[in-house]
């Protein structure tokens, strides 16, 4: 396994955002690189990737519940800070064991970010329409972290080295902790109502169905973030830099998907926003594997990137609505749920992925995720005109 280990650093000392795939060096000719030797890379590197989503499955249950308790502002700021750690950890850290770790900590810091920062802007905008537009924004930051990230990493390692793009992220991490403390003032604050029990959130079969649509939407390219960069040096032949630059257009397009149906779901409904979001993701994980060459991968990925912006800015504001309509409103709790969510296609993705390539190969695997994601689709129906706290009680 030490080659294998060694080609899994050379990927992962490229990793540079919180789910971004792998930059790997070039490799051999596919007629020279042994199957099982793809095969154990693609498991030990999913592996890796998912550690911090599992770490993040663990963390959000309980931060939801501290945020109700102290406010965001604490969270927020420990969240940039363990971050900074984490960082810097991957910048100077050598061995798999090591990028274990580090990767896991990303997880609890971003659990601390994330739910926080959700949470607050949820609190902030109550209005339903203003409430969407300000988390669409909120998306797009994301976009820019965790779709850029293979980009700039593939790039940056390519031309200047594995320690610097993991430098300038930690530099960025430590400026945005020094504004929070700045603009913030971190300080504890209870919430004025107590918060609906986390349990209760997780029997609400409304918040379930947002939930699980939000998990299926990151699935697909969680599947592709560590198999897709193997997959081109296998049948392509791609450099380093070209497998980052193949996300390009999925980080594009997903900053374009957020921003434009932040405000459009609102009135064309969140629902229906989703379902299409959902539907056209399938077809883009259809025609993905069928590439033969790097320019192949524009059209679907960009397509793939637009249908996942299009889910997470209805299905997100939708579970803060939920909570209006339906619960007390507090909204720490319920948005460590979409945290768990969207964690959880990052998890399981990227844990399977390799054991499944293994199985039925990449084109299997993306065709597994399009047929799930199309026969979910129909499920956002439900979520039409979804009864209110009133109606719930009189139904009950």
């Amino acid at each position: 396994m030490r080659p294998v280990q060694r080609k899994i650093r050379r990927k992962l000392k490229a990793h540079t955002s919180p789910f971004p795939p792998s930059s790997s060096s070039s490799s051999p000719p596919p007629t020279t690189t042994p199957q099982s030797k793809i095969g154990d890379e693609n498991v030990a590197v999913g592996v890796l990737f998912a550690s911090k989503a599992m770490v993040q499955l663990i963390a959000n249950p309980i931060i939801g519940p501290i945020t109700n308790r102290i406010g965001y502002s604490i969270p927020l700021l420990a969240g940039f800070i363990i971050m900074f750690a984490s960082t810097i950890t991957f910048a100077f850290g050598s061995s798999y064991s090591v990028l274990f770790i580090a990767r896991a900590i990303q997880g609890l810091g971003s659990s601390c970010s994330s739910v926080s920062g959700m949470g607050m802007l949820a609190s902030l905008y109550t209005d339903d329409r203003e409430r969407g537009n300000a988390l669409a924004i909120a998306l797009g930051g994301l976009a820019v972290g965790v779709l850029i990230g293979p980009t700039y990493g593939g790039v940056l390692y390519e031309f200047c080295g594995k320690e610097t793009p993991f430098i300038i992220l930690a530099a960025l991490a430590l400026a945005a902790g020094a504004m929070v403390l700045l603009t913030l003032q971190p300080k504890m604050r209870q919430e004025d109502e107590k918060g609906s029990p986390l349990k209760e959130l997780l029997t609400d079969p409304y918040i379930l169905i947002a939930a699980v649509s939000i998990c299926f939407g990151s699935m697909g390219i969680a599947m592709m973030e560590p198999t897709l960069p193997i997959h081109m040096v296998e049948v392509m032949g791609s450099s380093k830099w070209e497998q980052g630059i193949a996300f390009l257009p999925c980080s594009v397009s997903y900053l374009i998907g957020t921003n434009l149906f932040g405000p459009l779901a609102h009135k064309i409904g969140r629902w229906l926003s989703a379902m299409i979001g959902s539907i056209i993701i399938s077809l883009a994980l259809f025609f993905i594997p069928l590439a033969t060459e790097i320019g192949h991968l524009i059209v679907p990925n960009a397509a793939l990137g637009f249908a996942i912006g299009m889910v997470d800015s209805s299905m997100m504001p939708m579970m803060g609505h939920l909570v209006d309509i339906r619960h007390v409103p507090v909204y720490g709790s319920v948005y460590a749920i979409a945290d768990v969510a969207f964690c959880l296609g990052f998890a399981v993705g990227p844990a399977l992925s390799g054991s499944i390539i293994m199985w039925i190969g990449f084109k299997g695997l993306m065709w597994m995720m399009a047929v799930i994601n199309i026969l979910y689709s129909p499920m956002h129906i439900f979520l039409r005109n979804p009864p209110t706290k009133g109606e719930k009680q009189v139904s009950e």
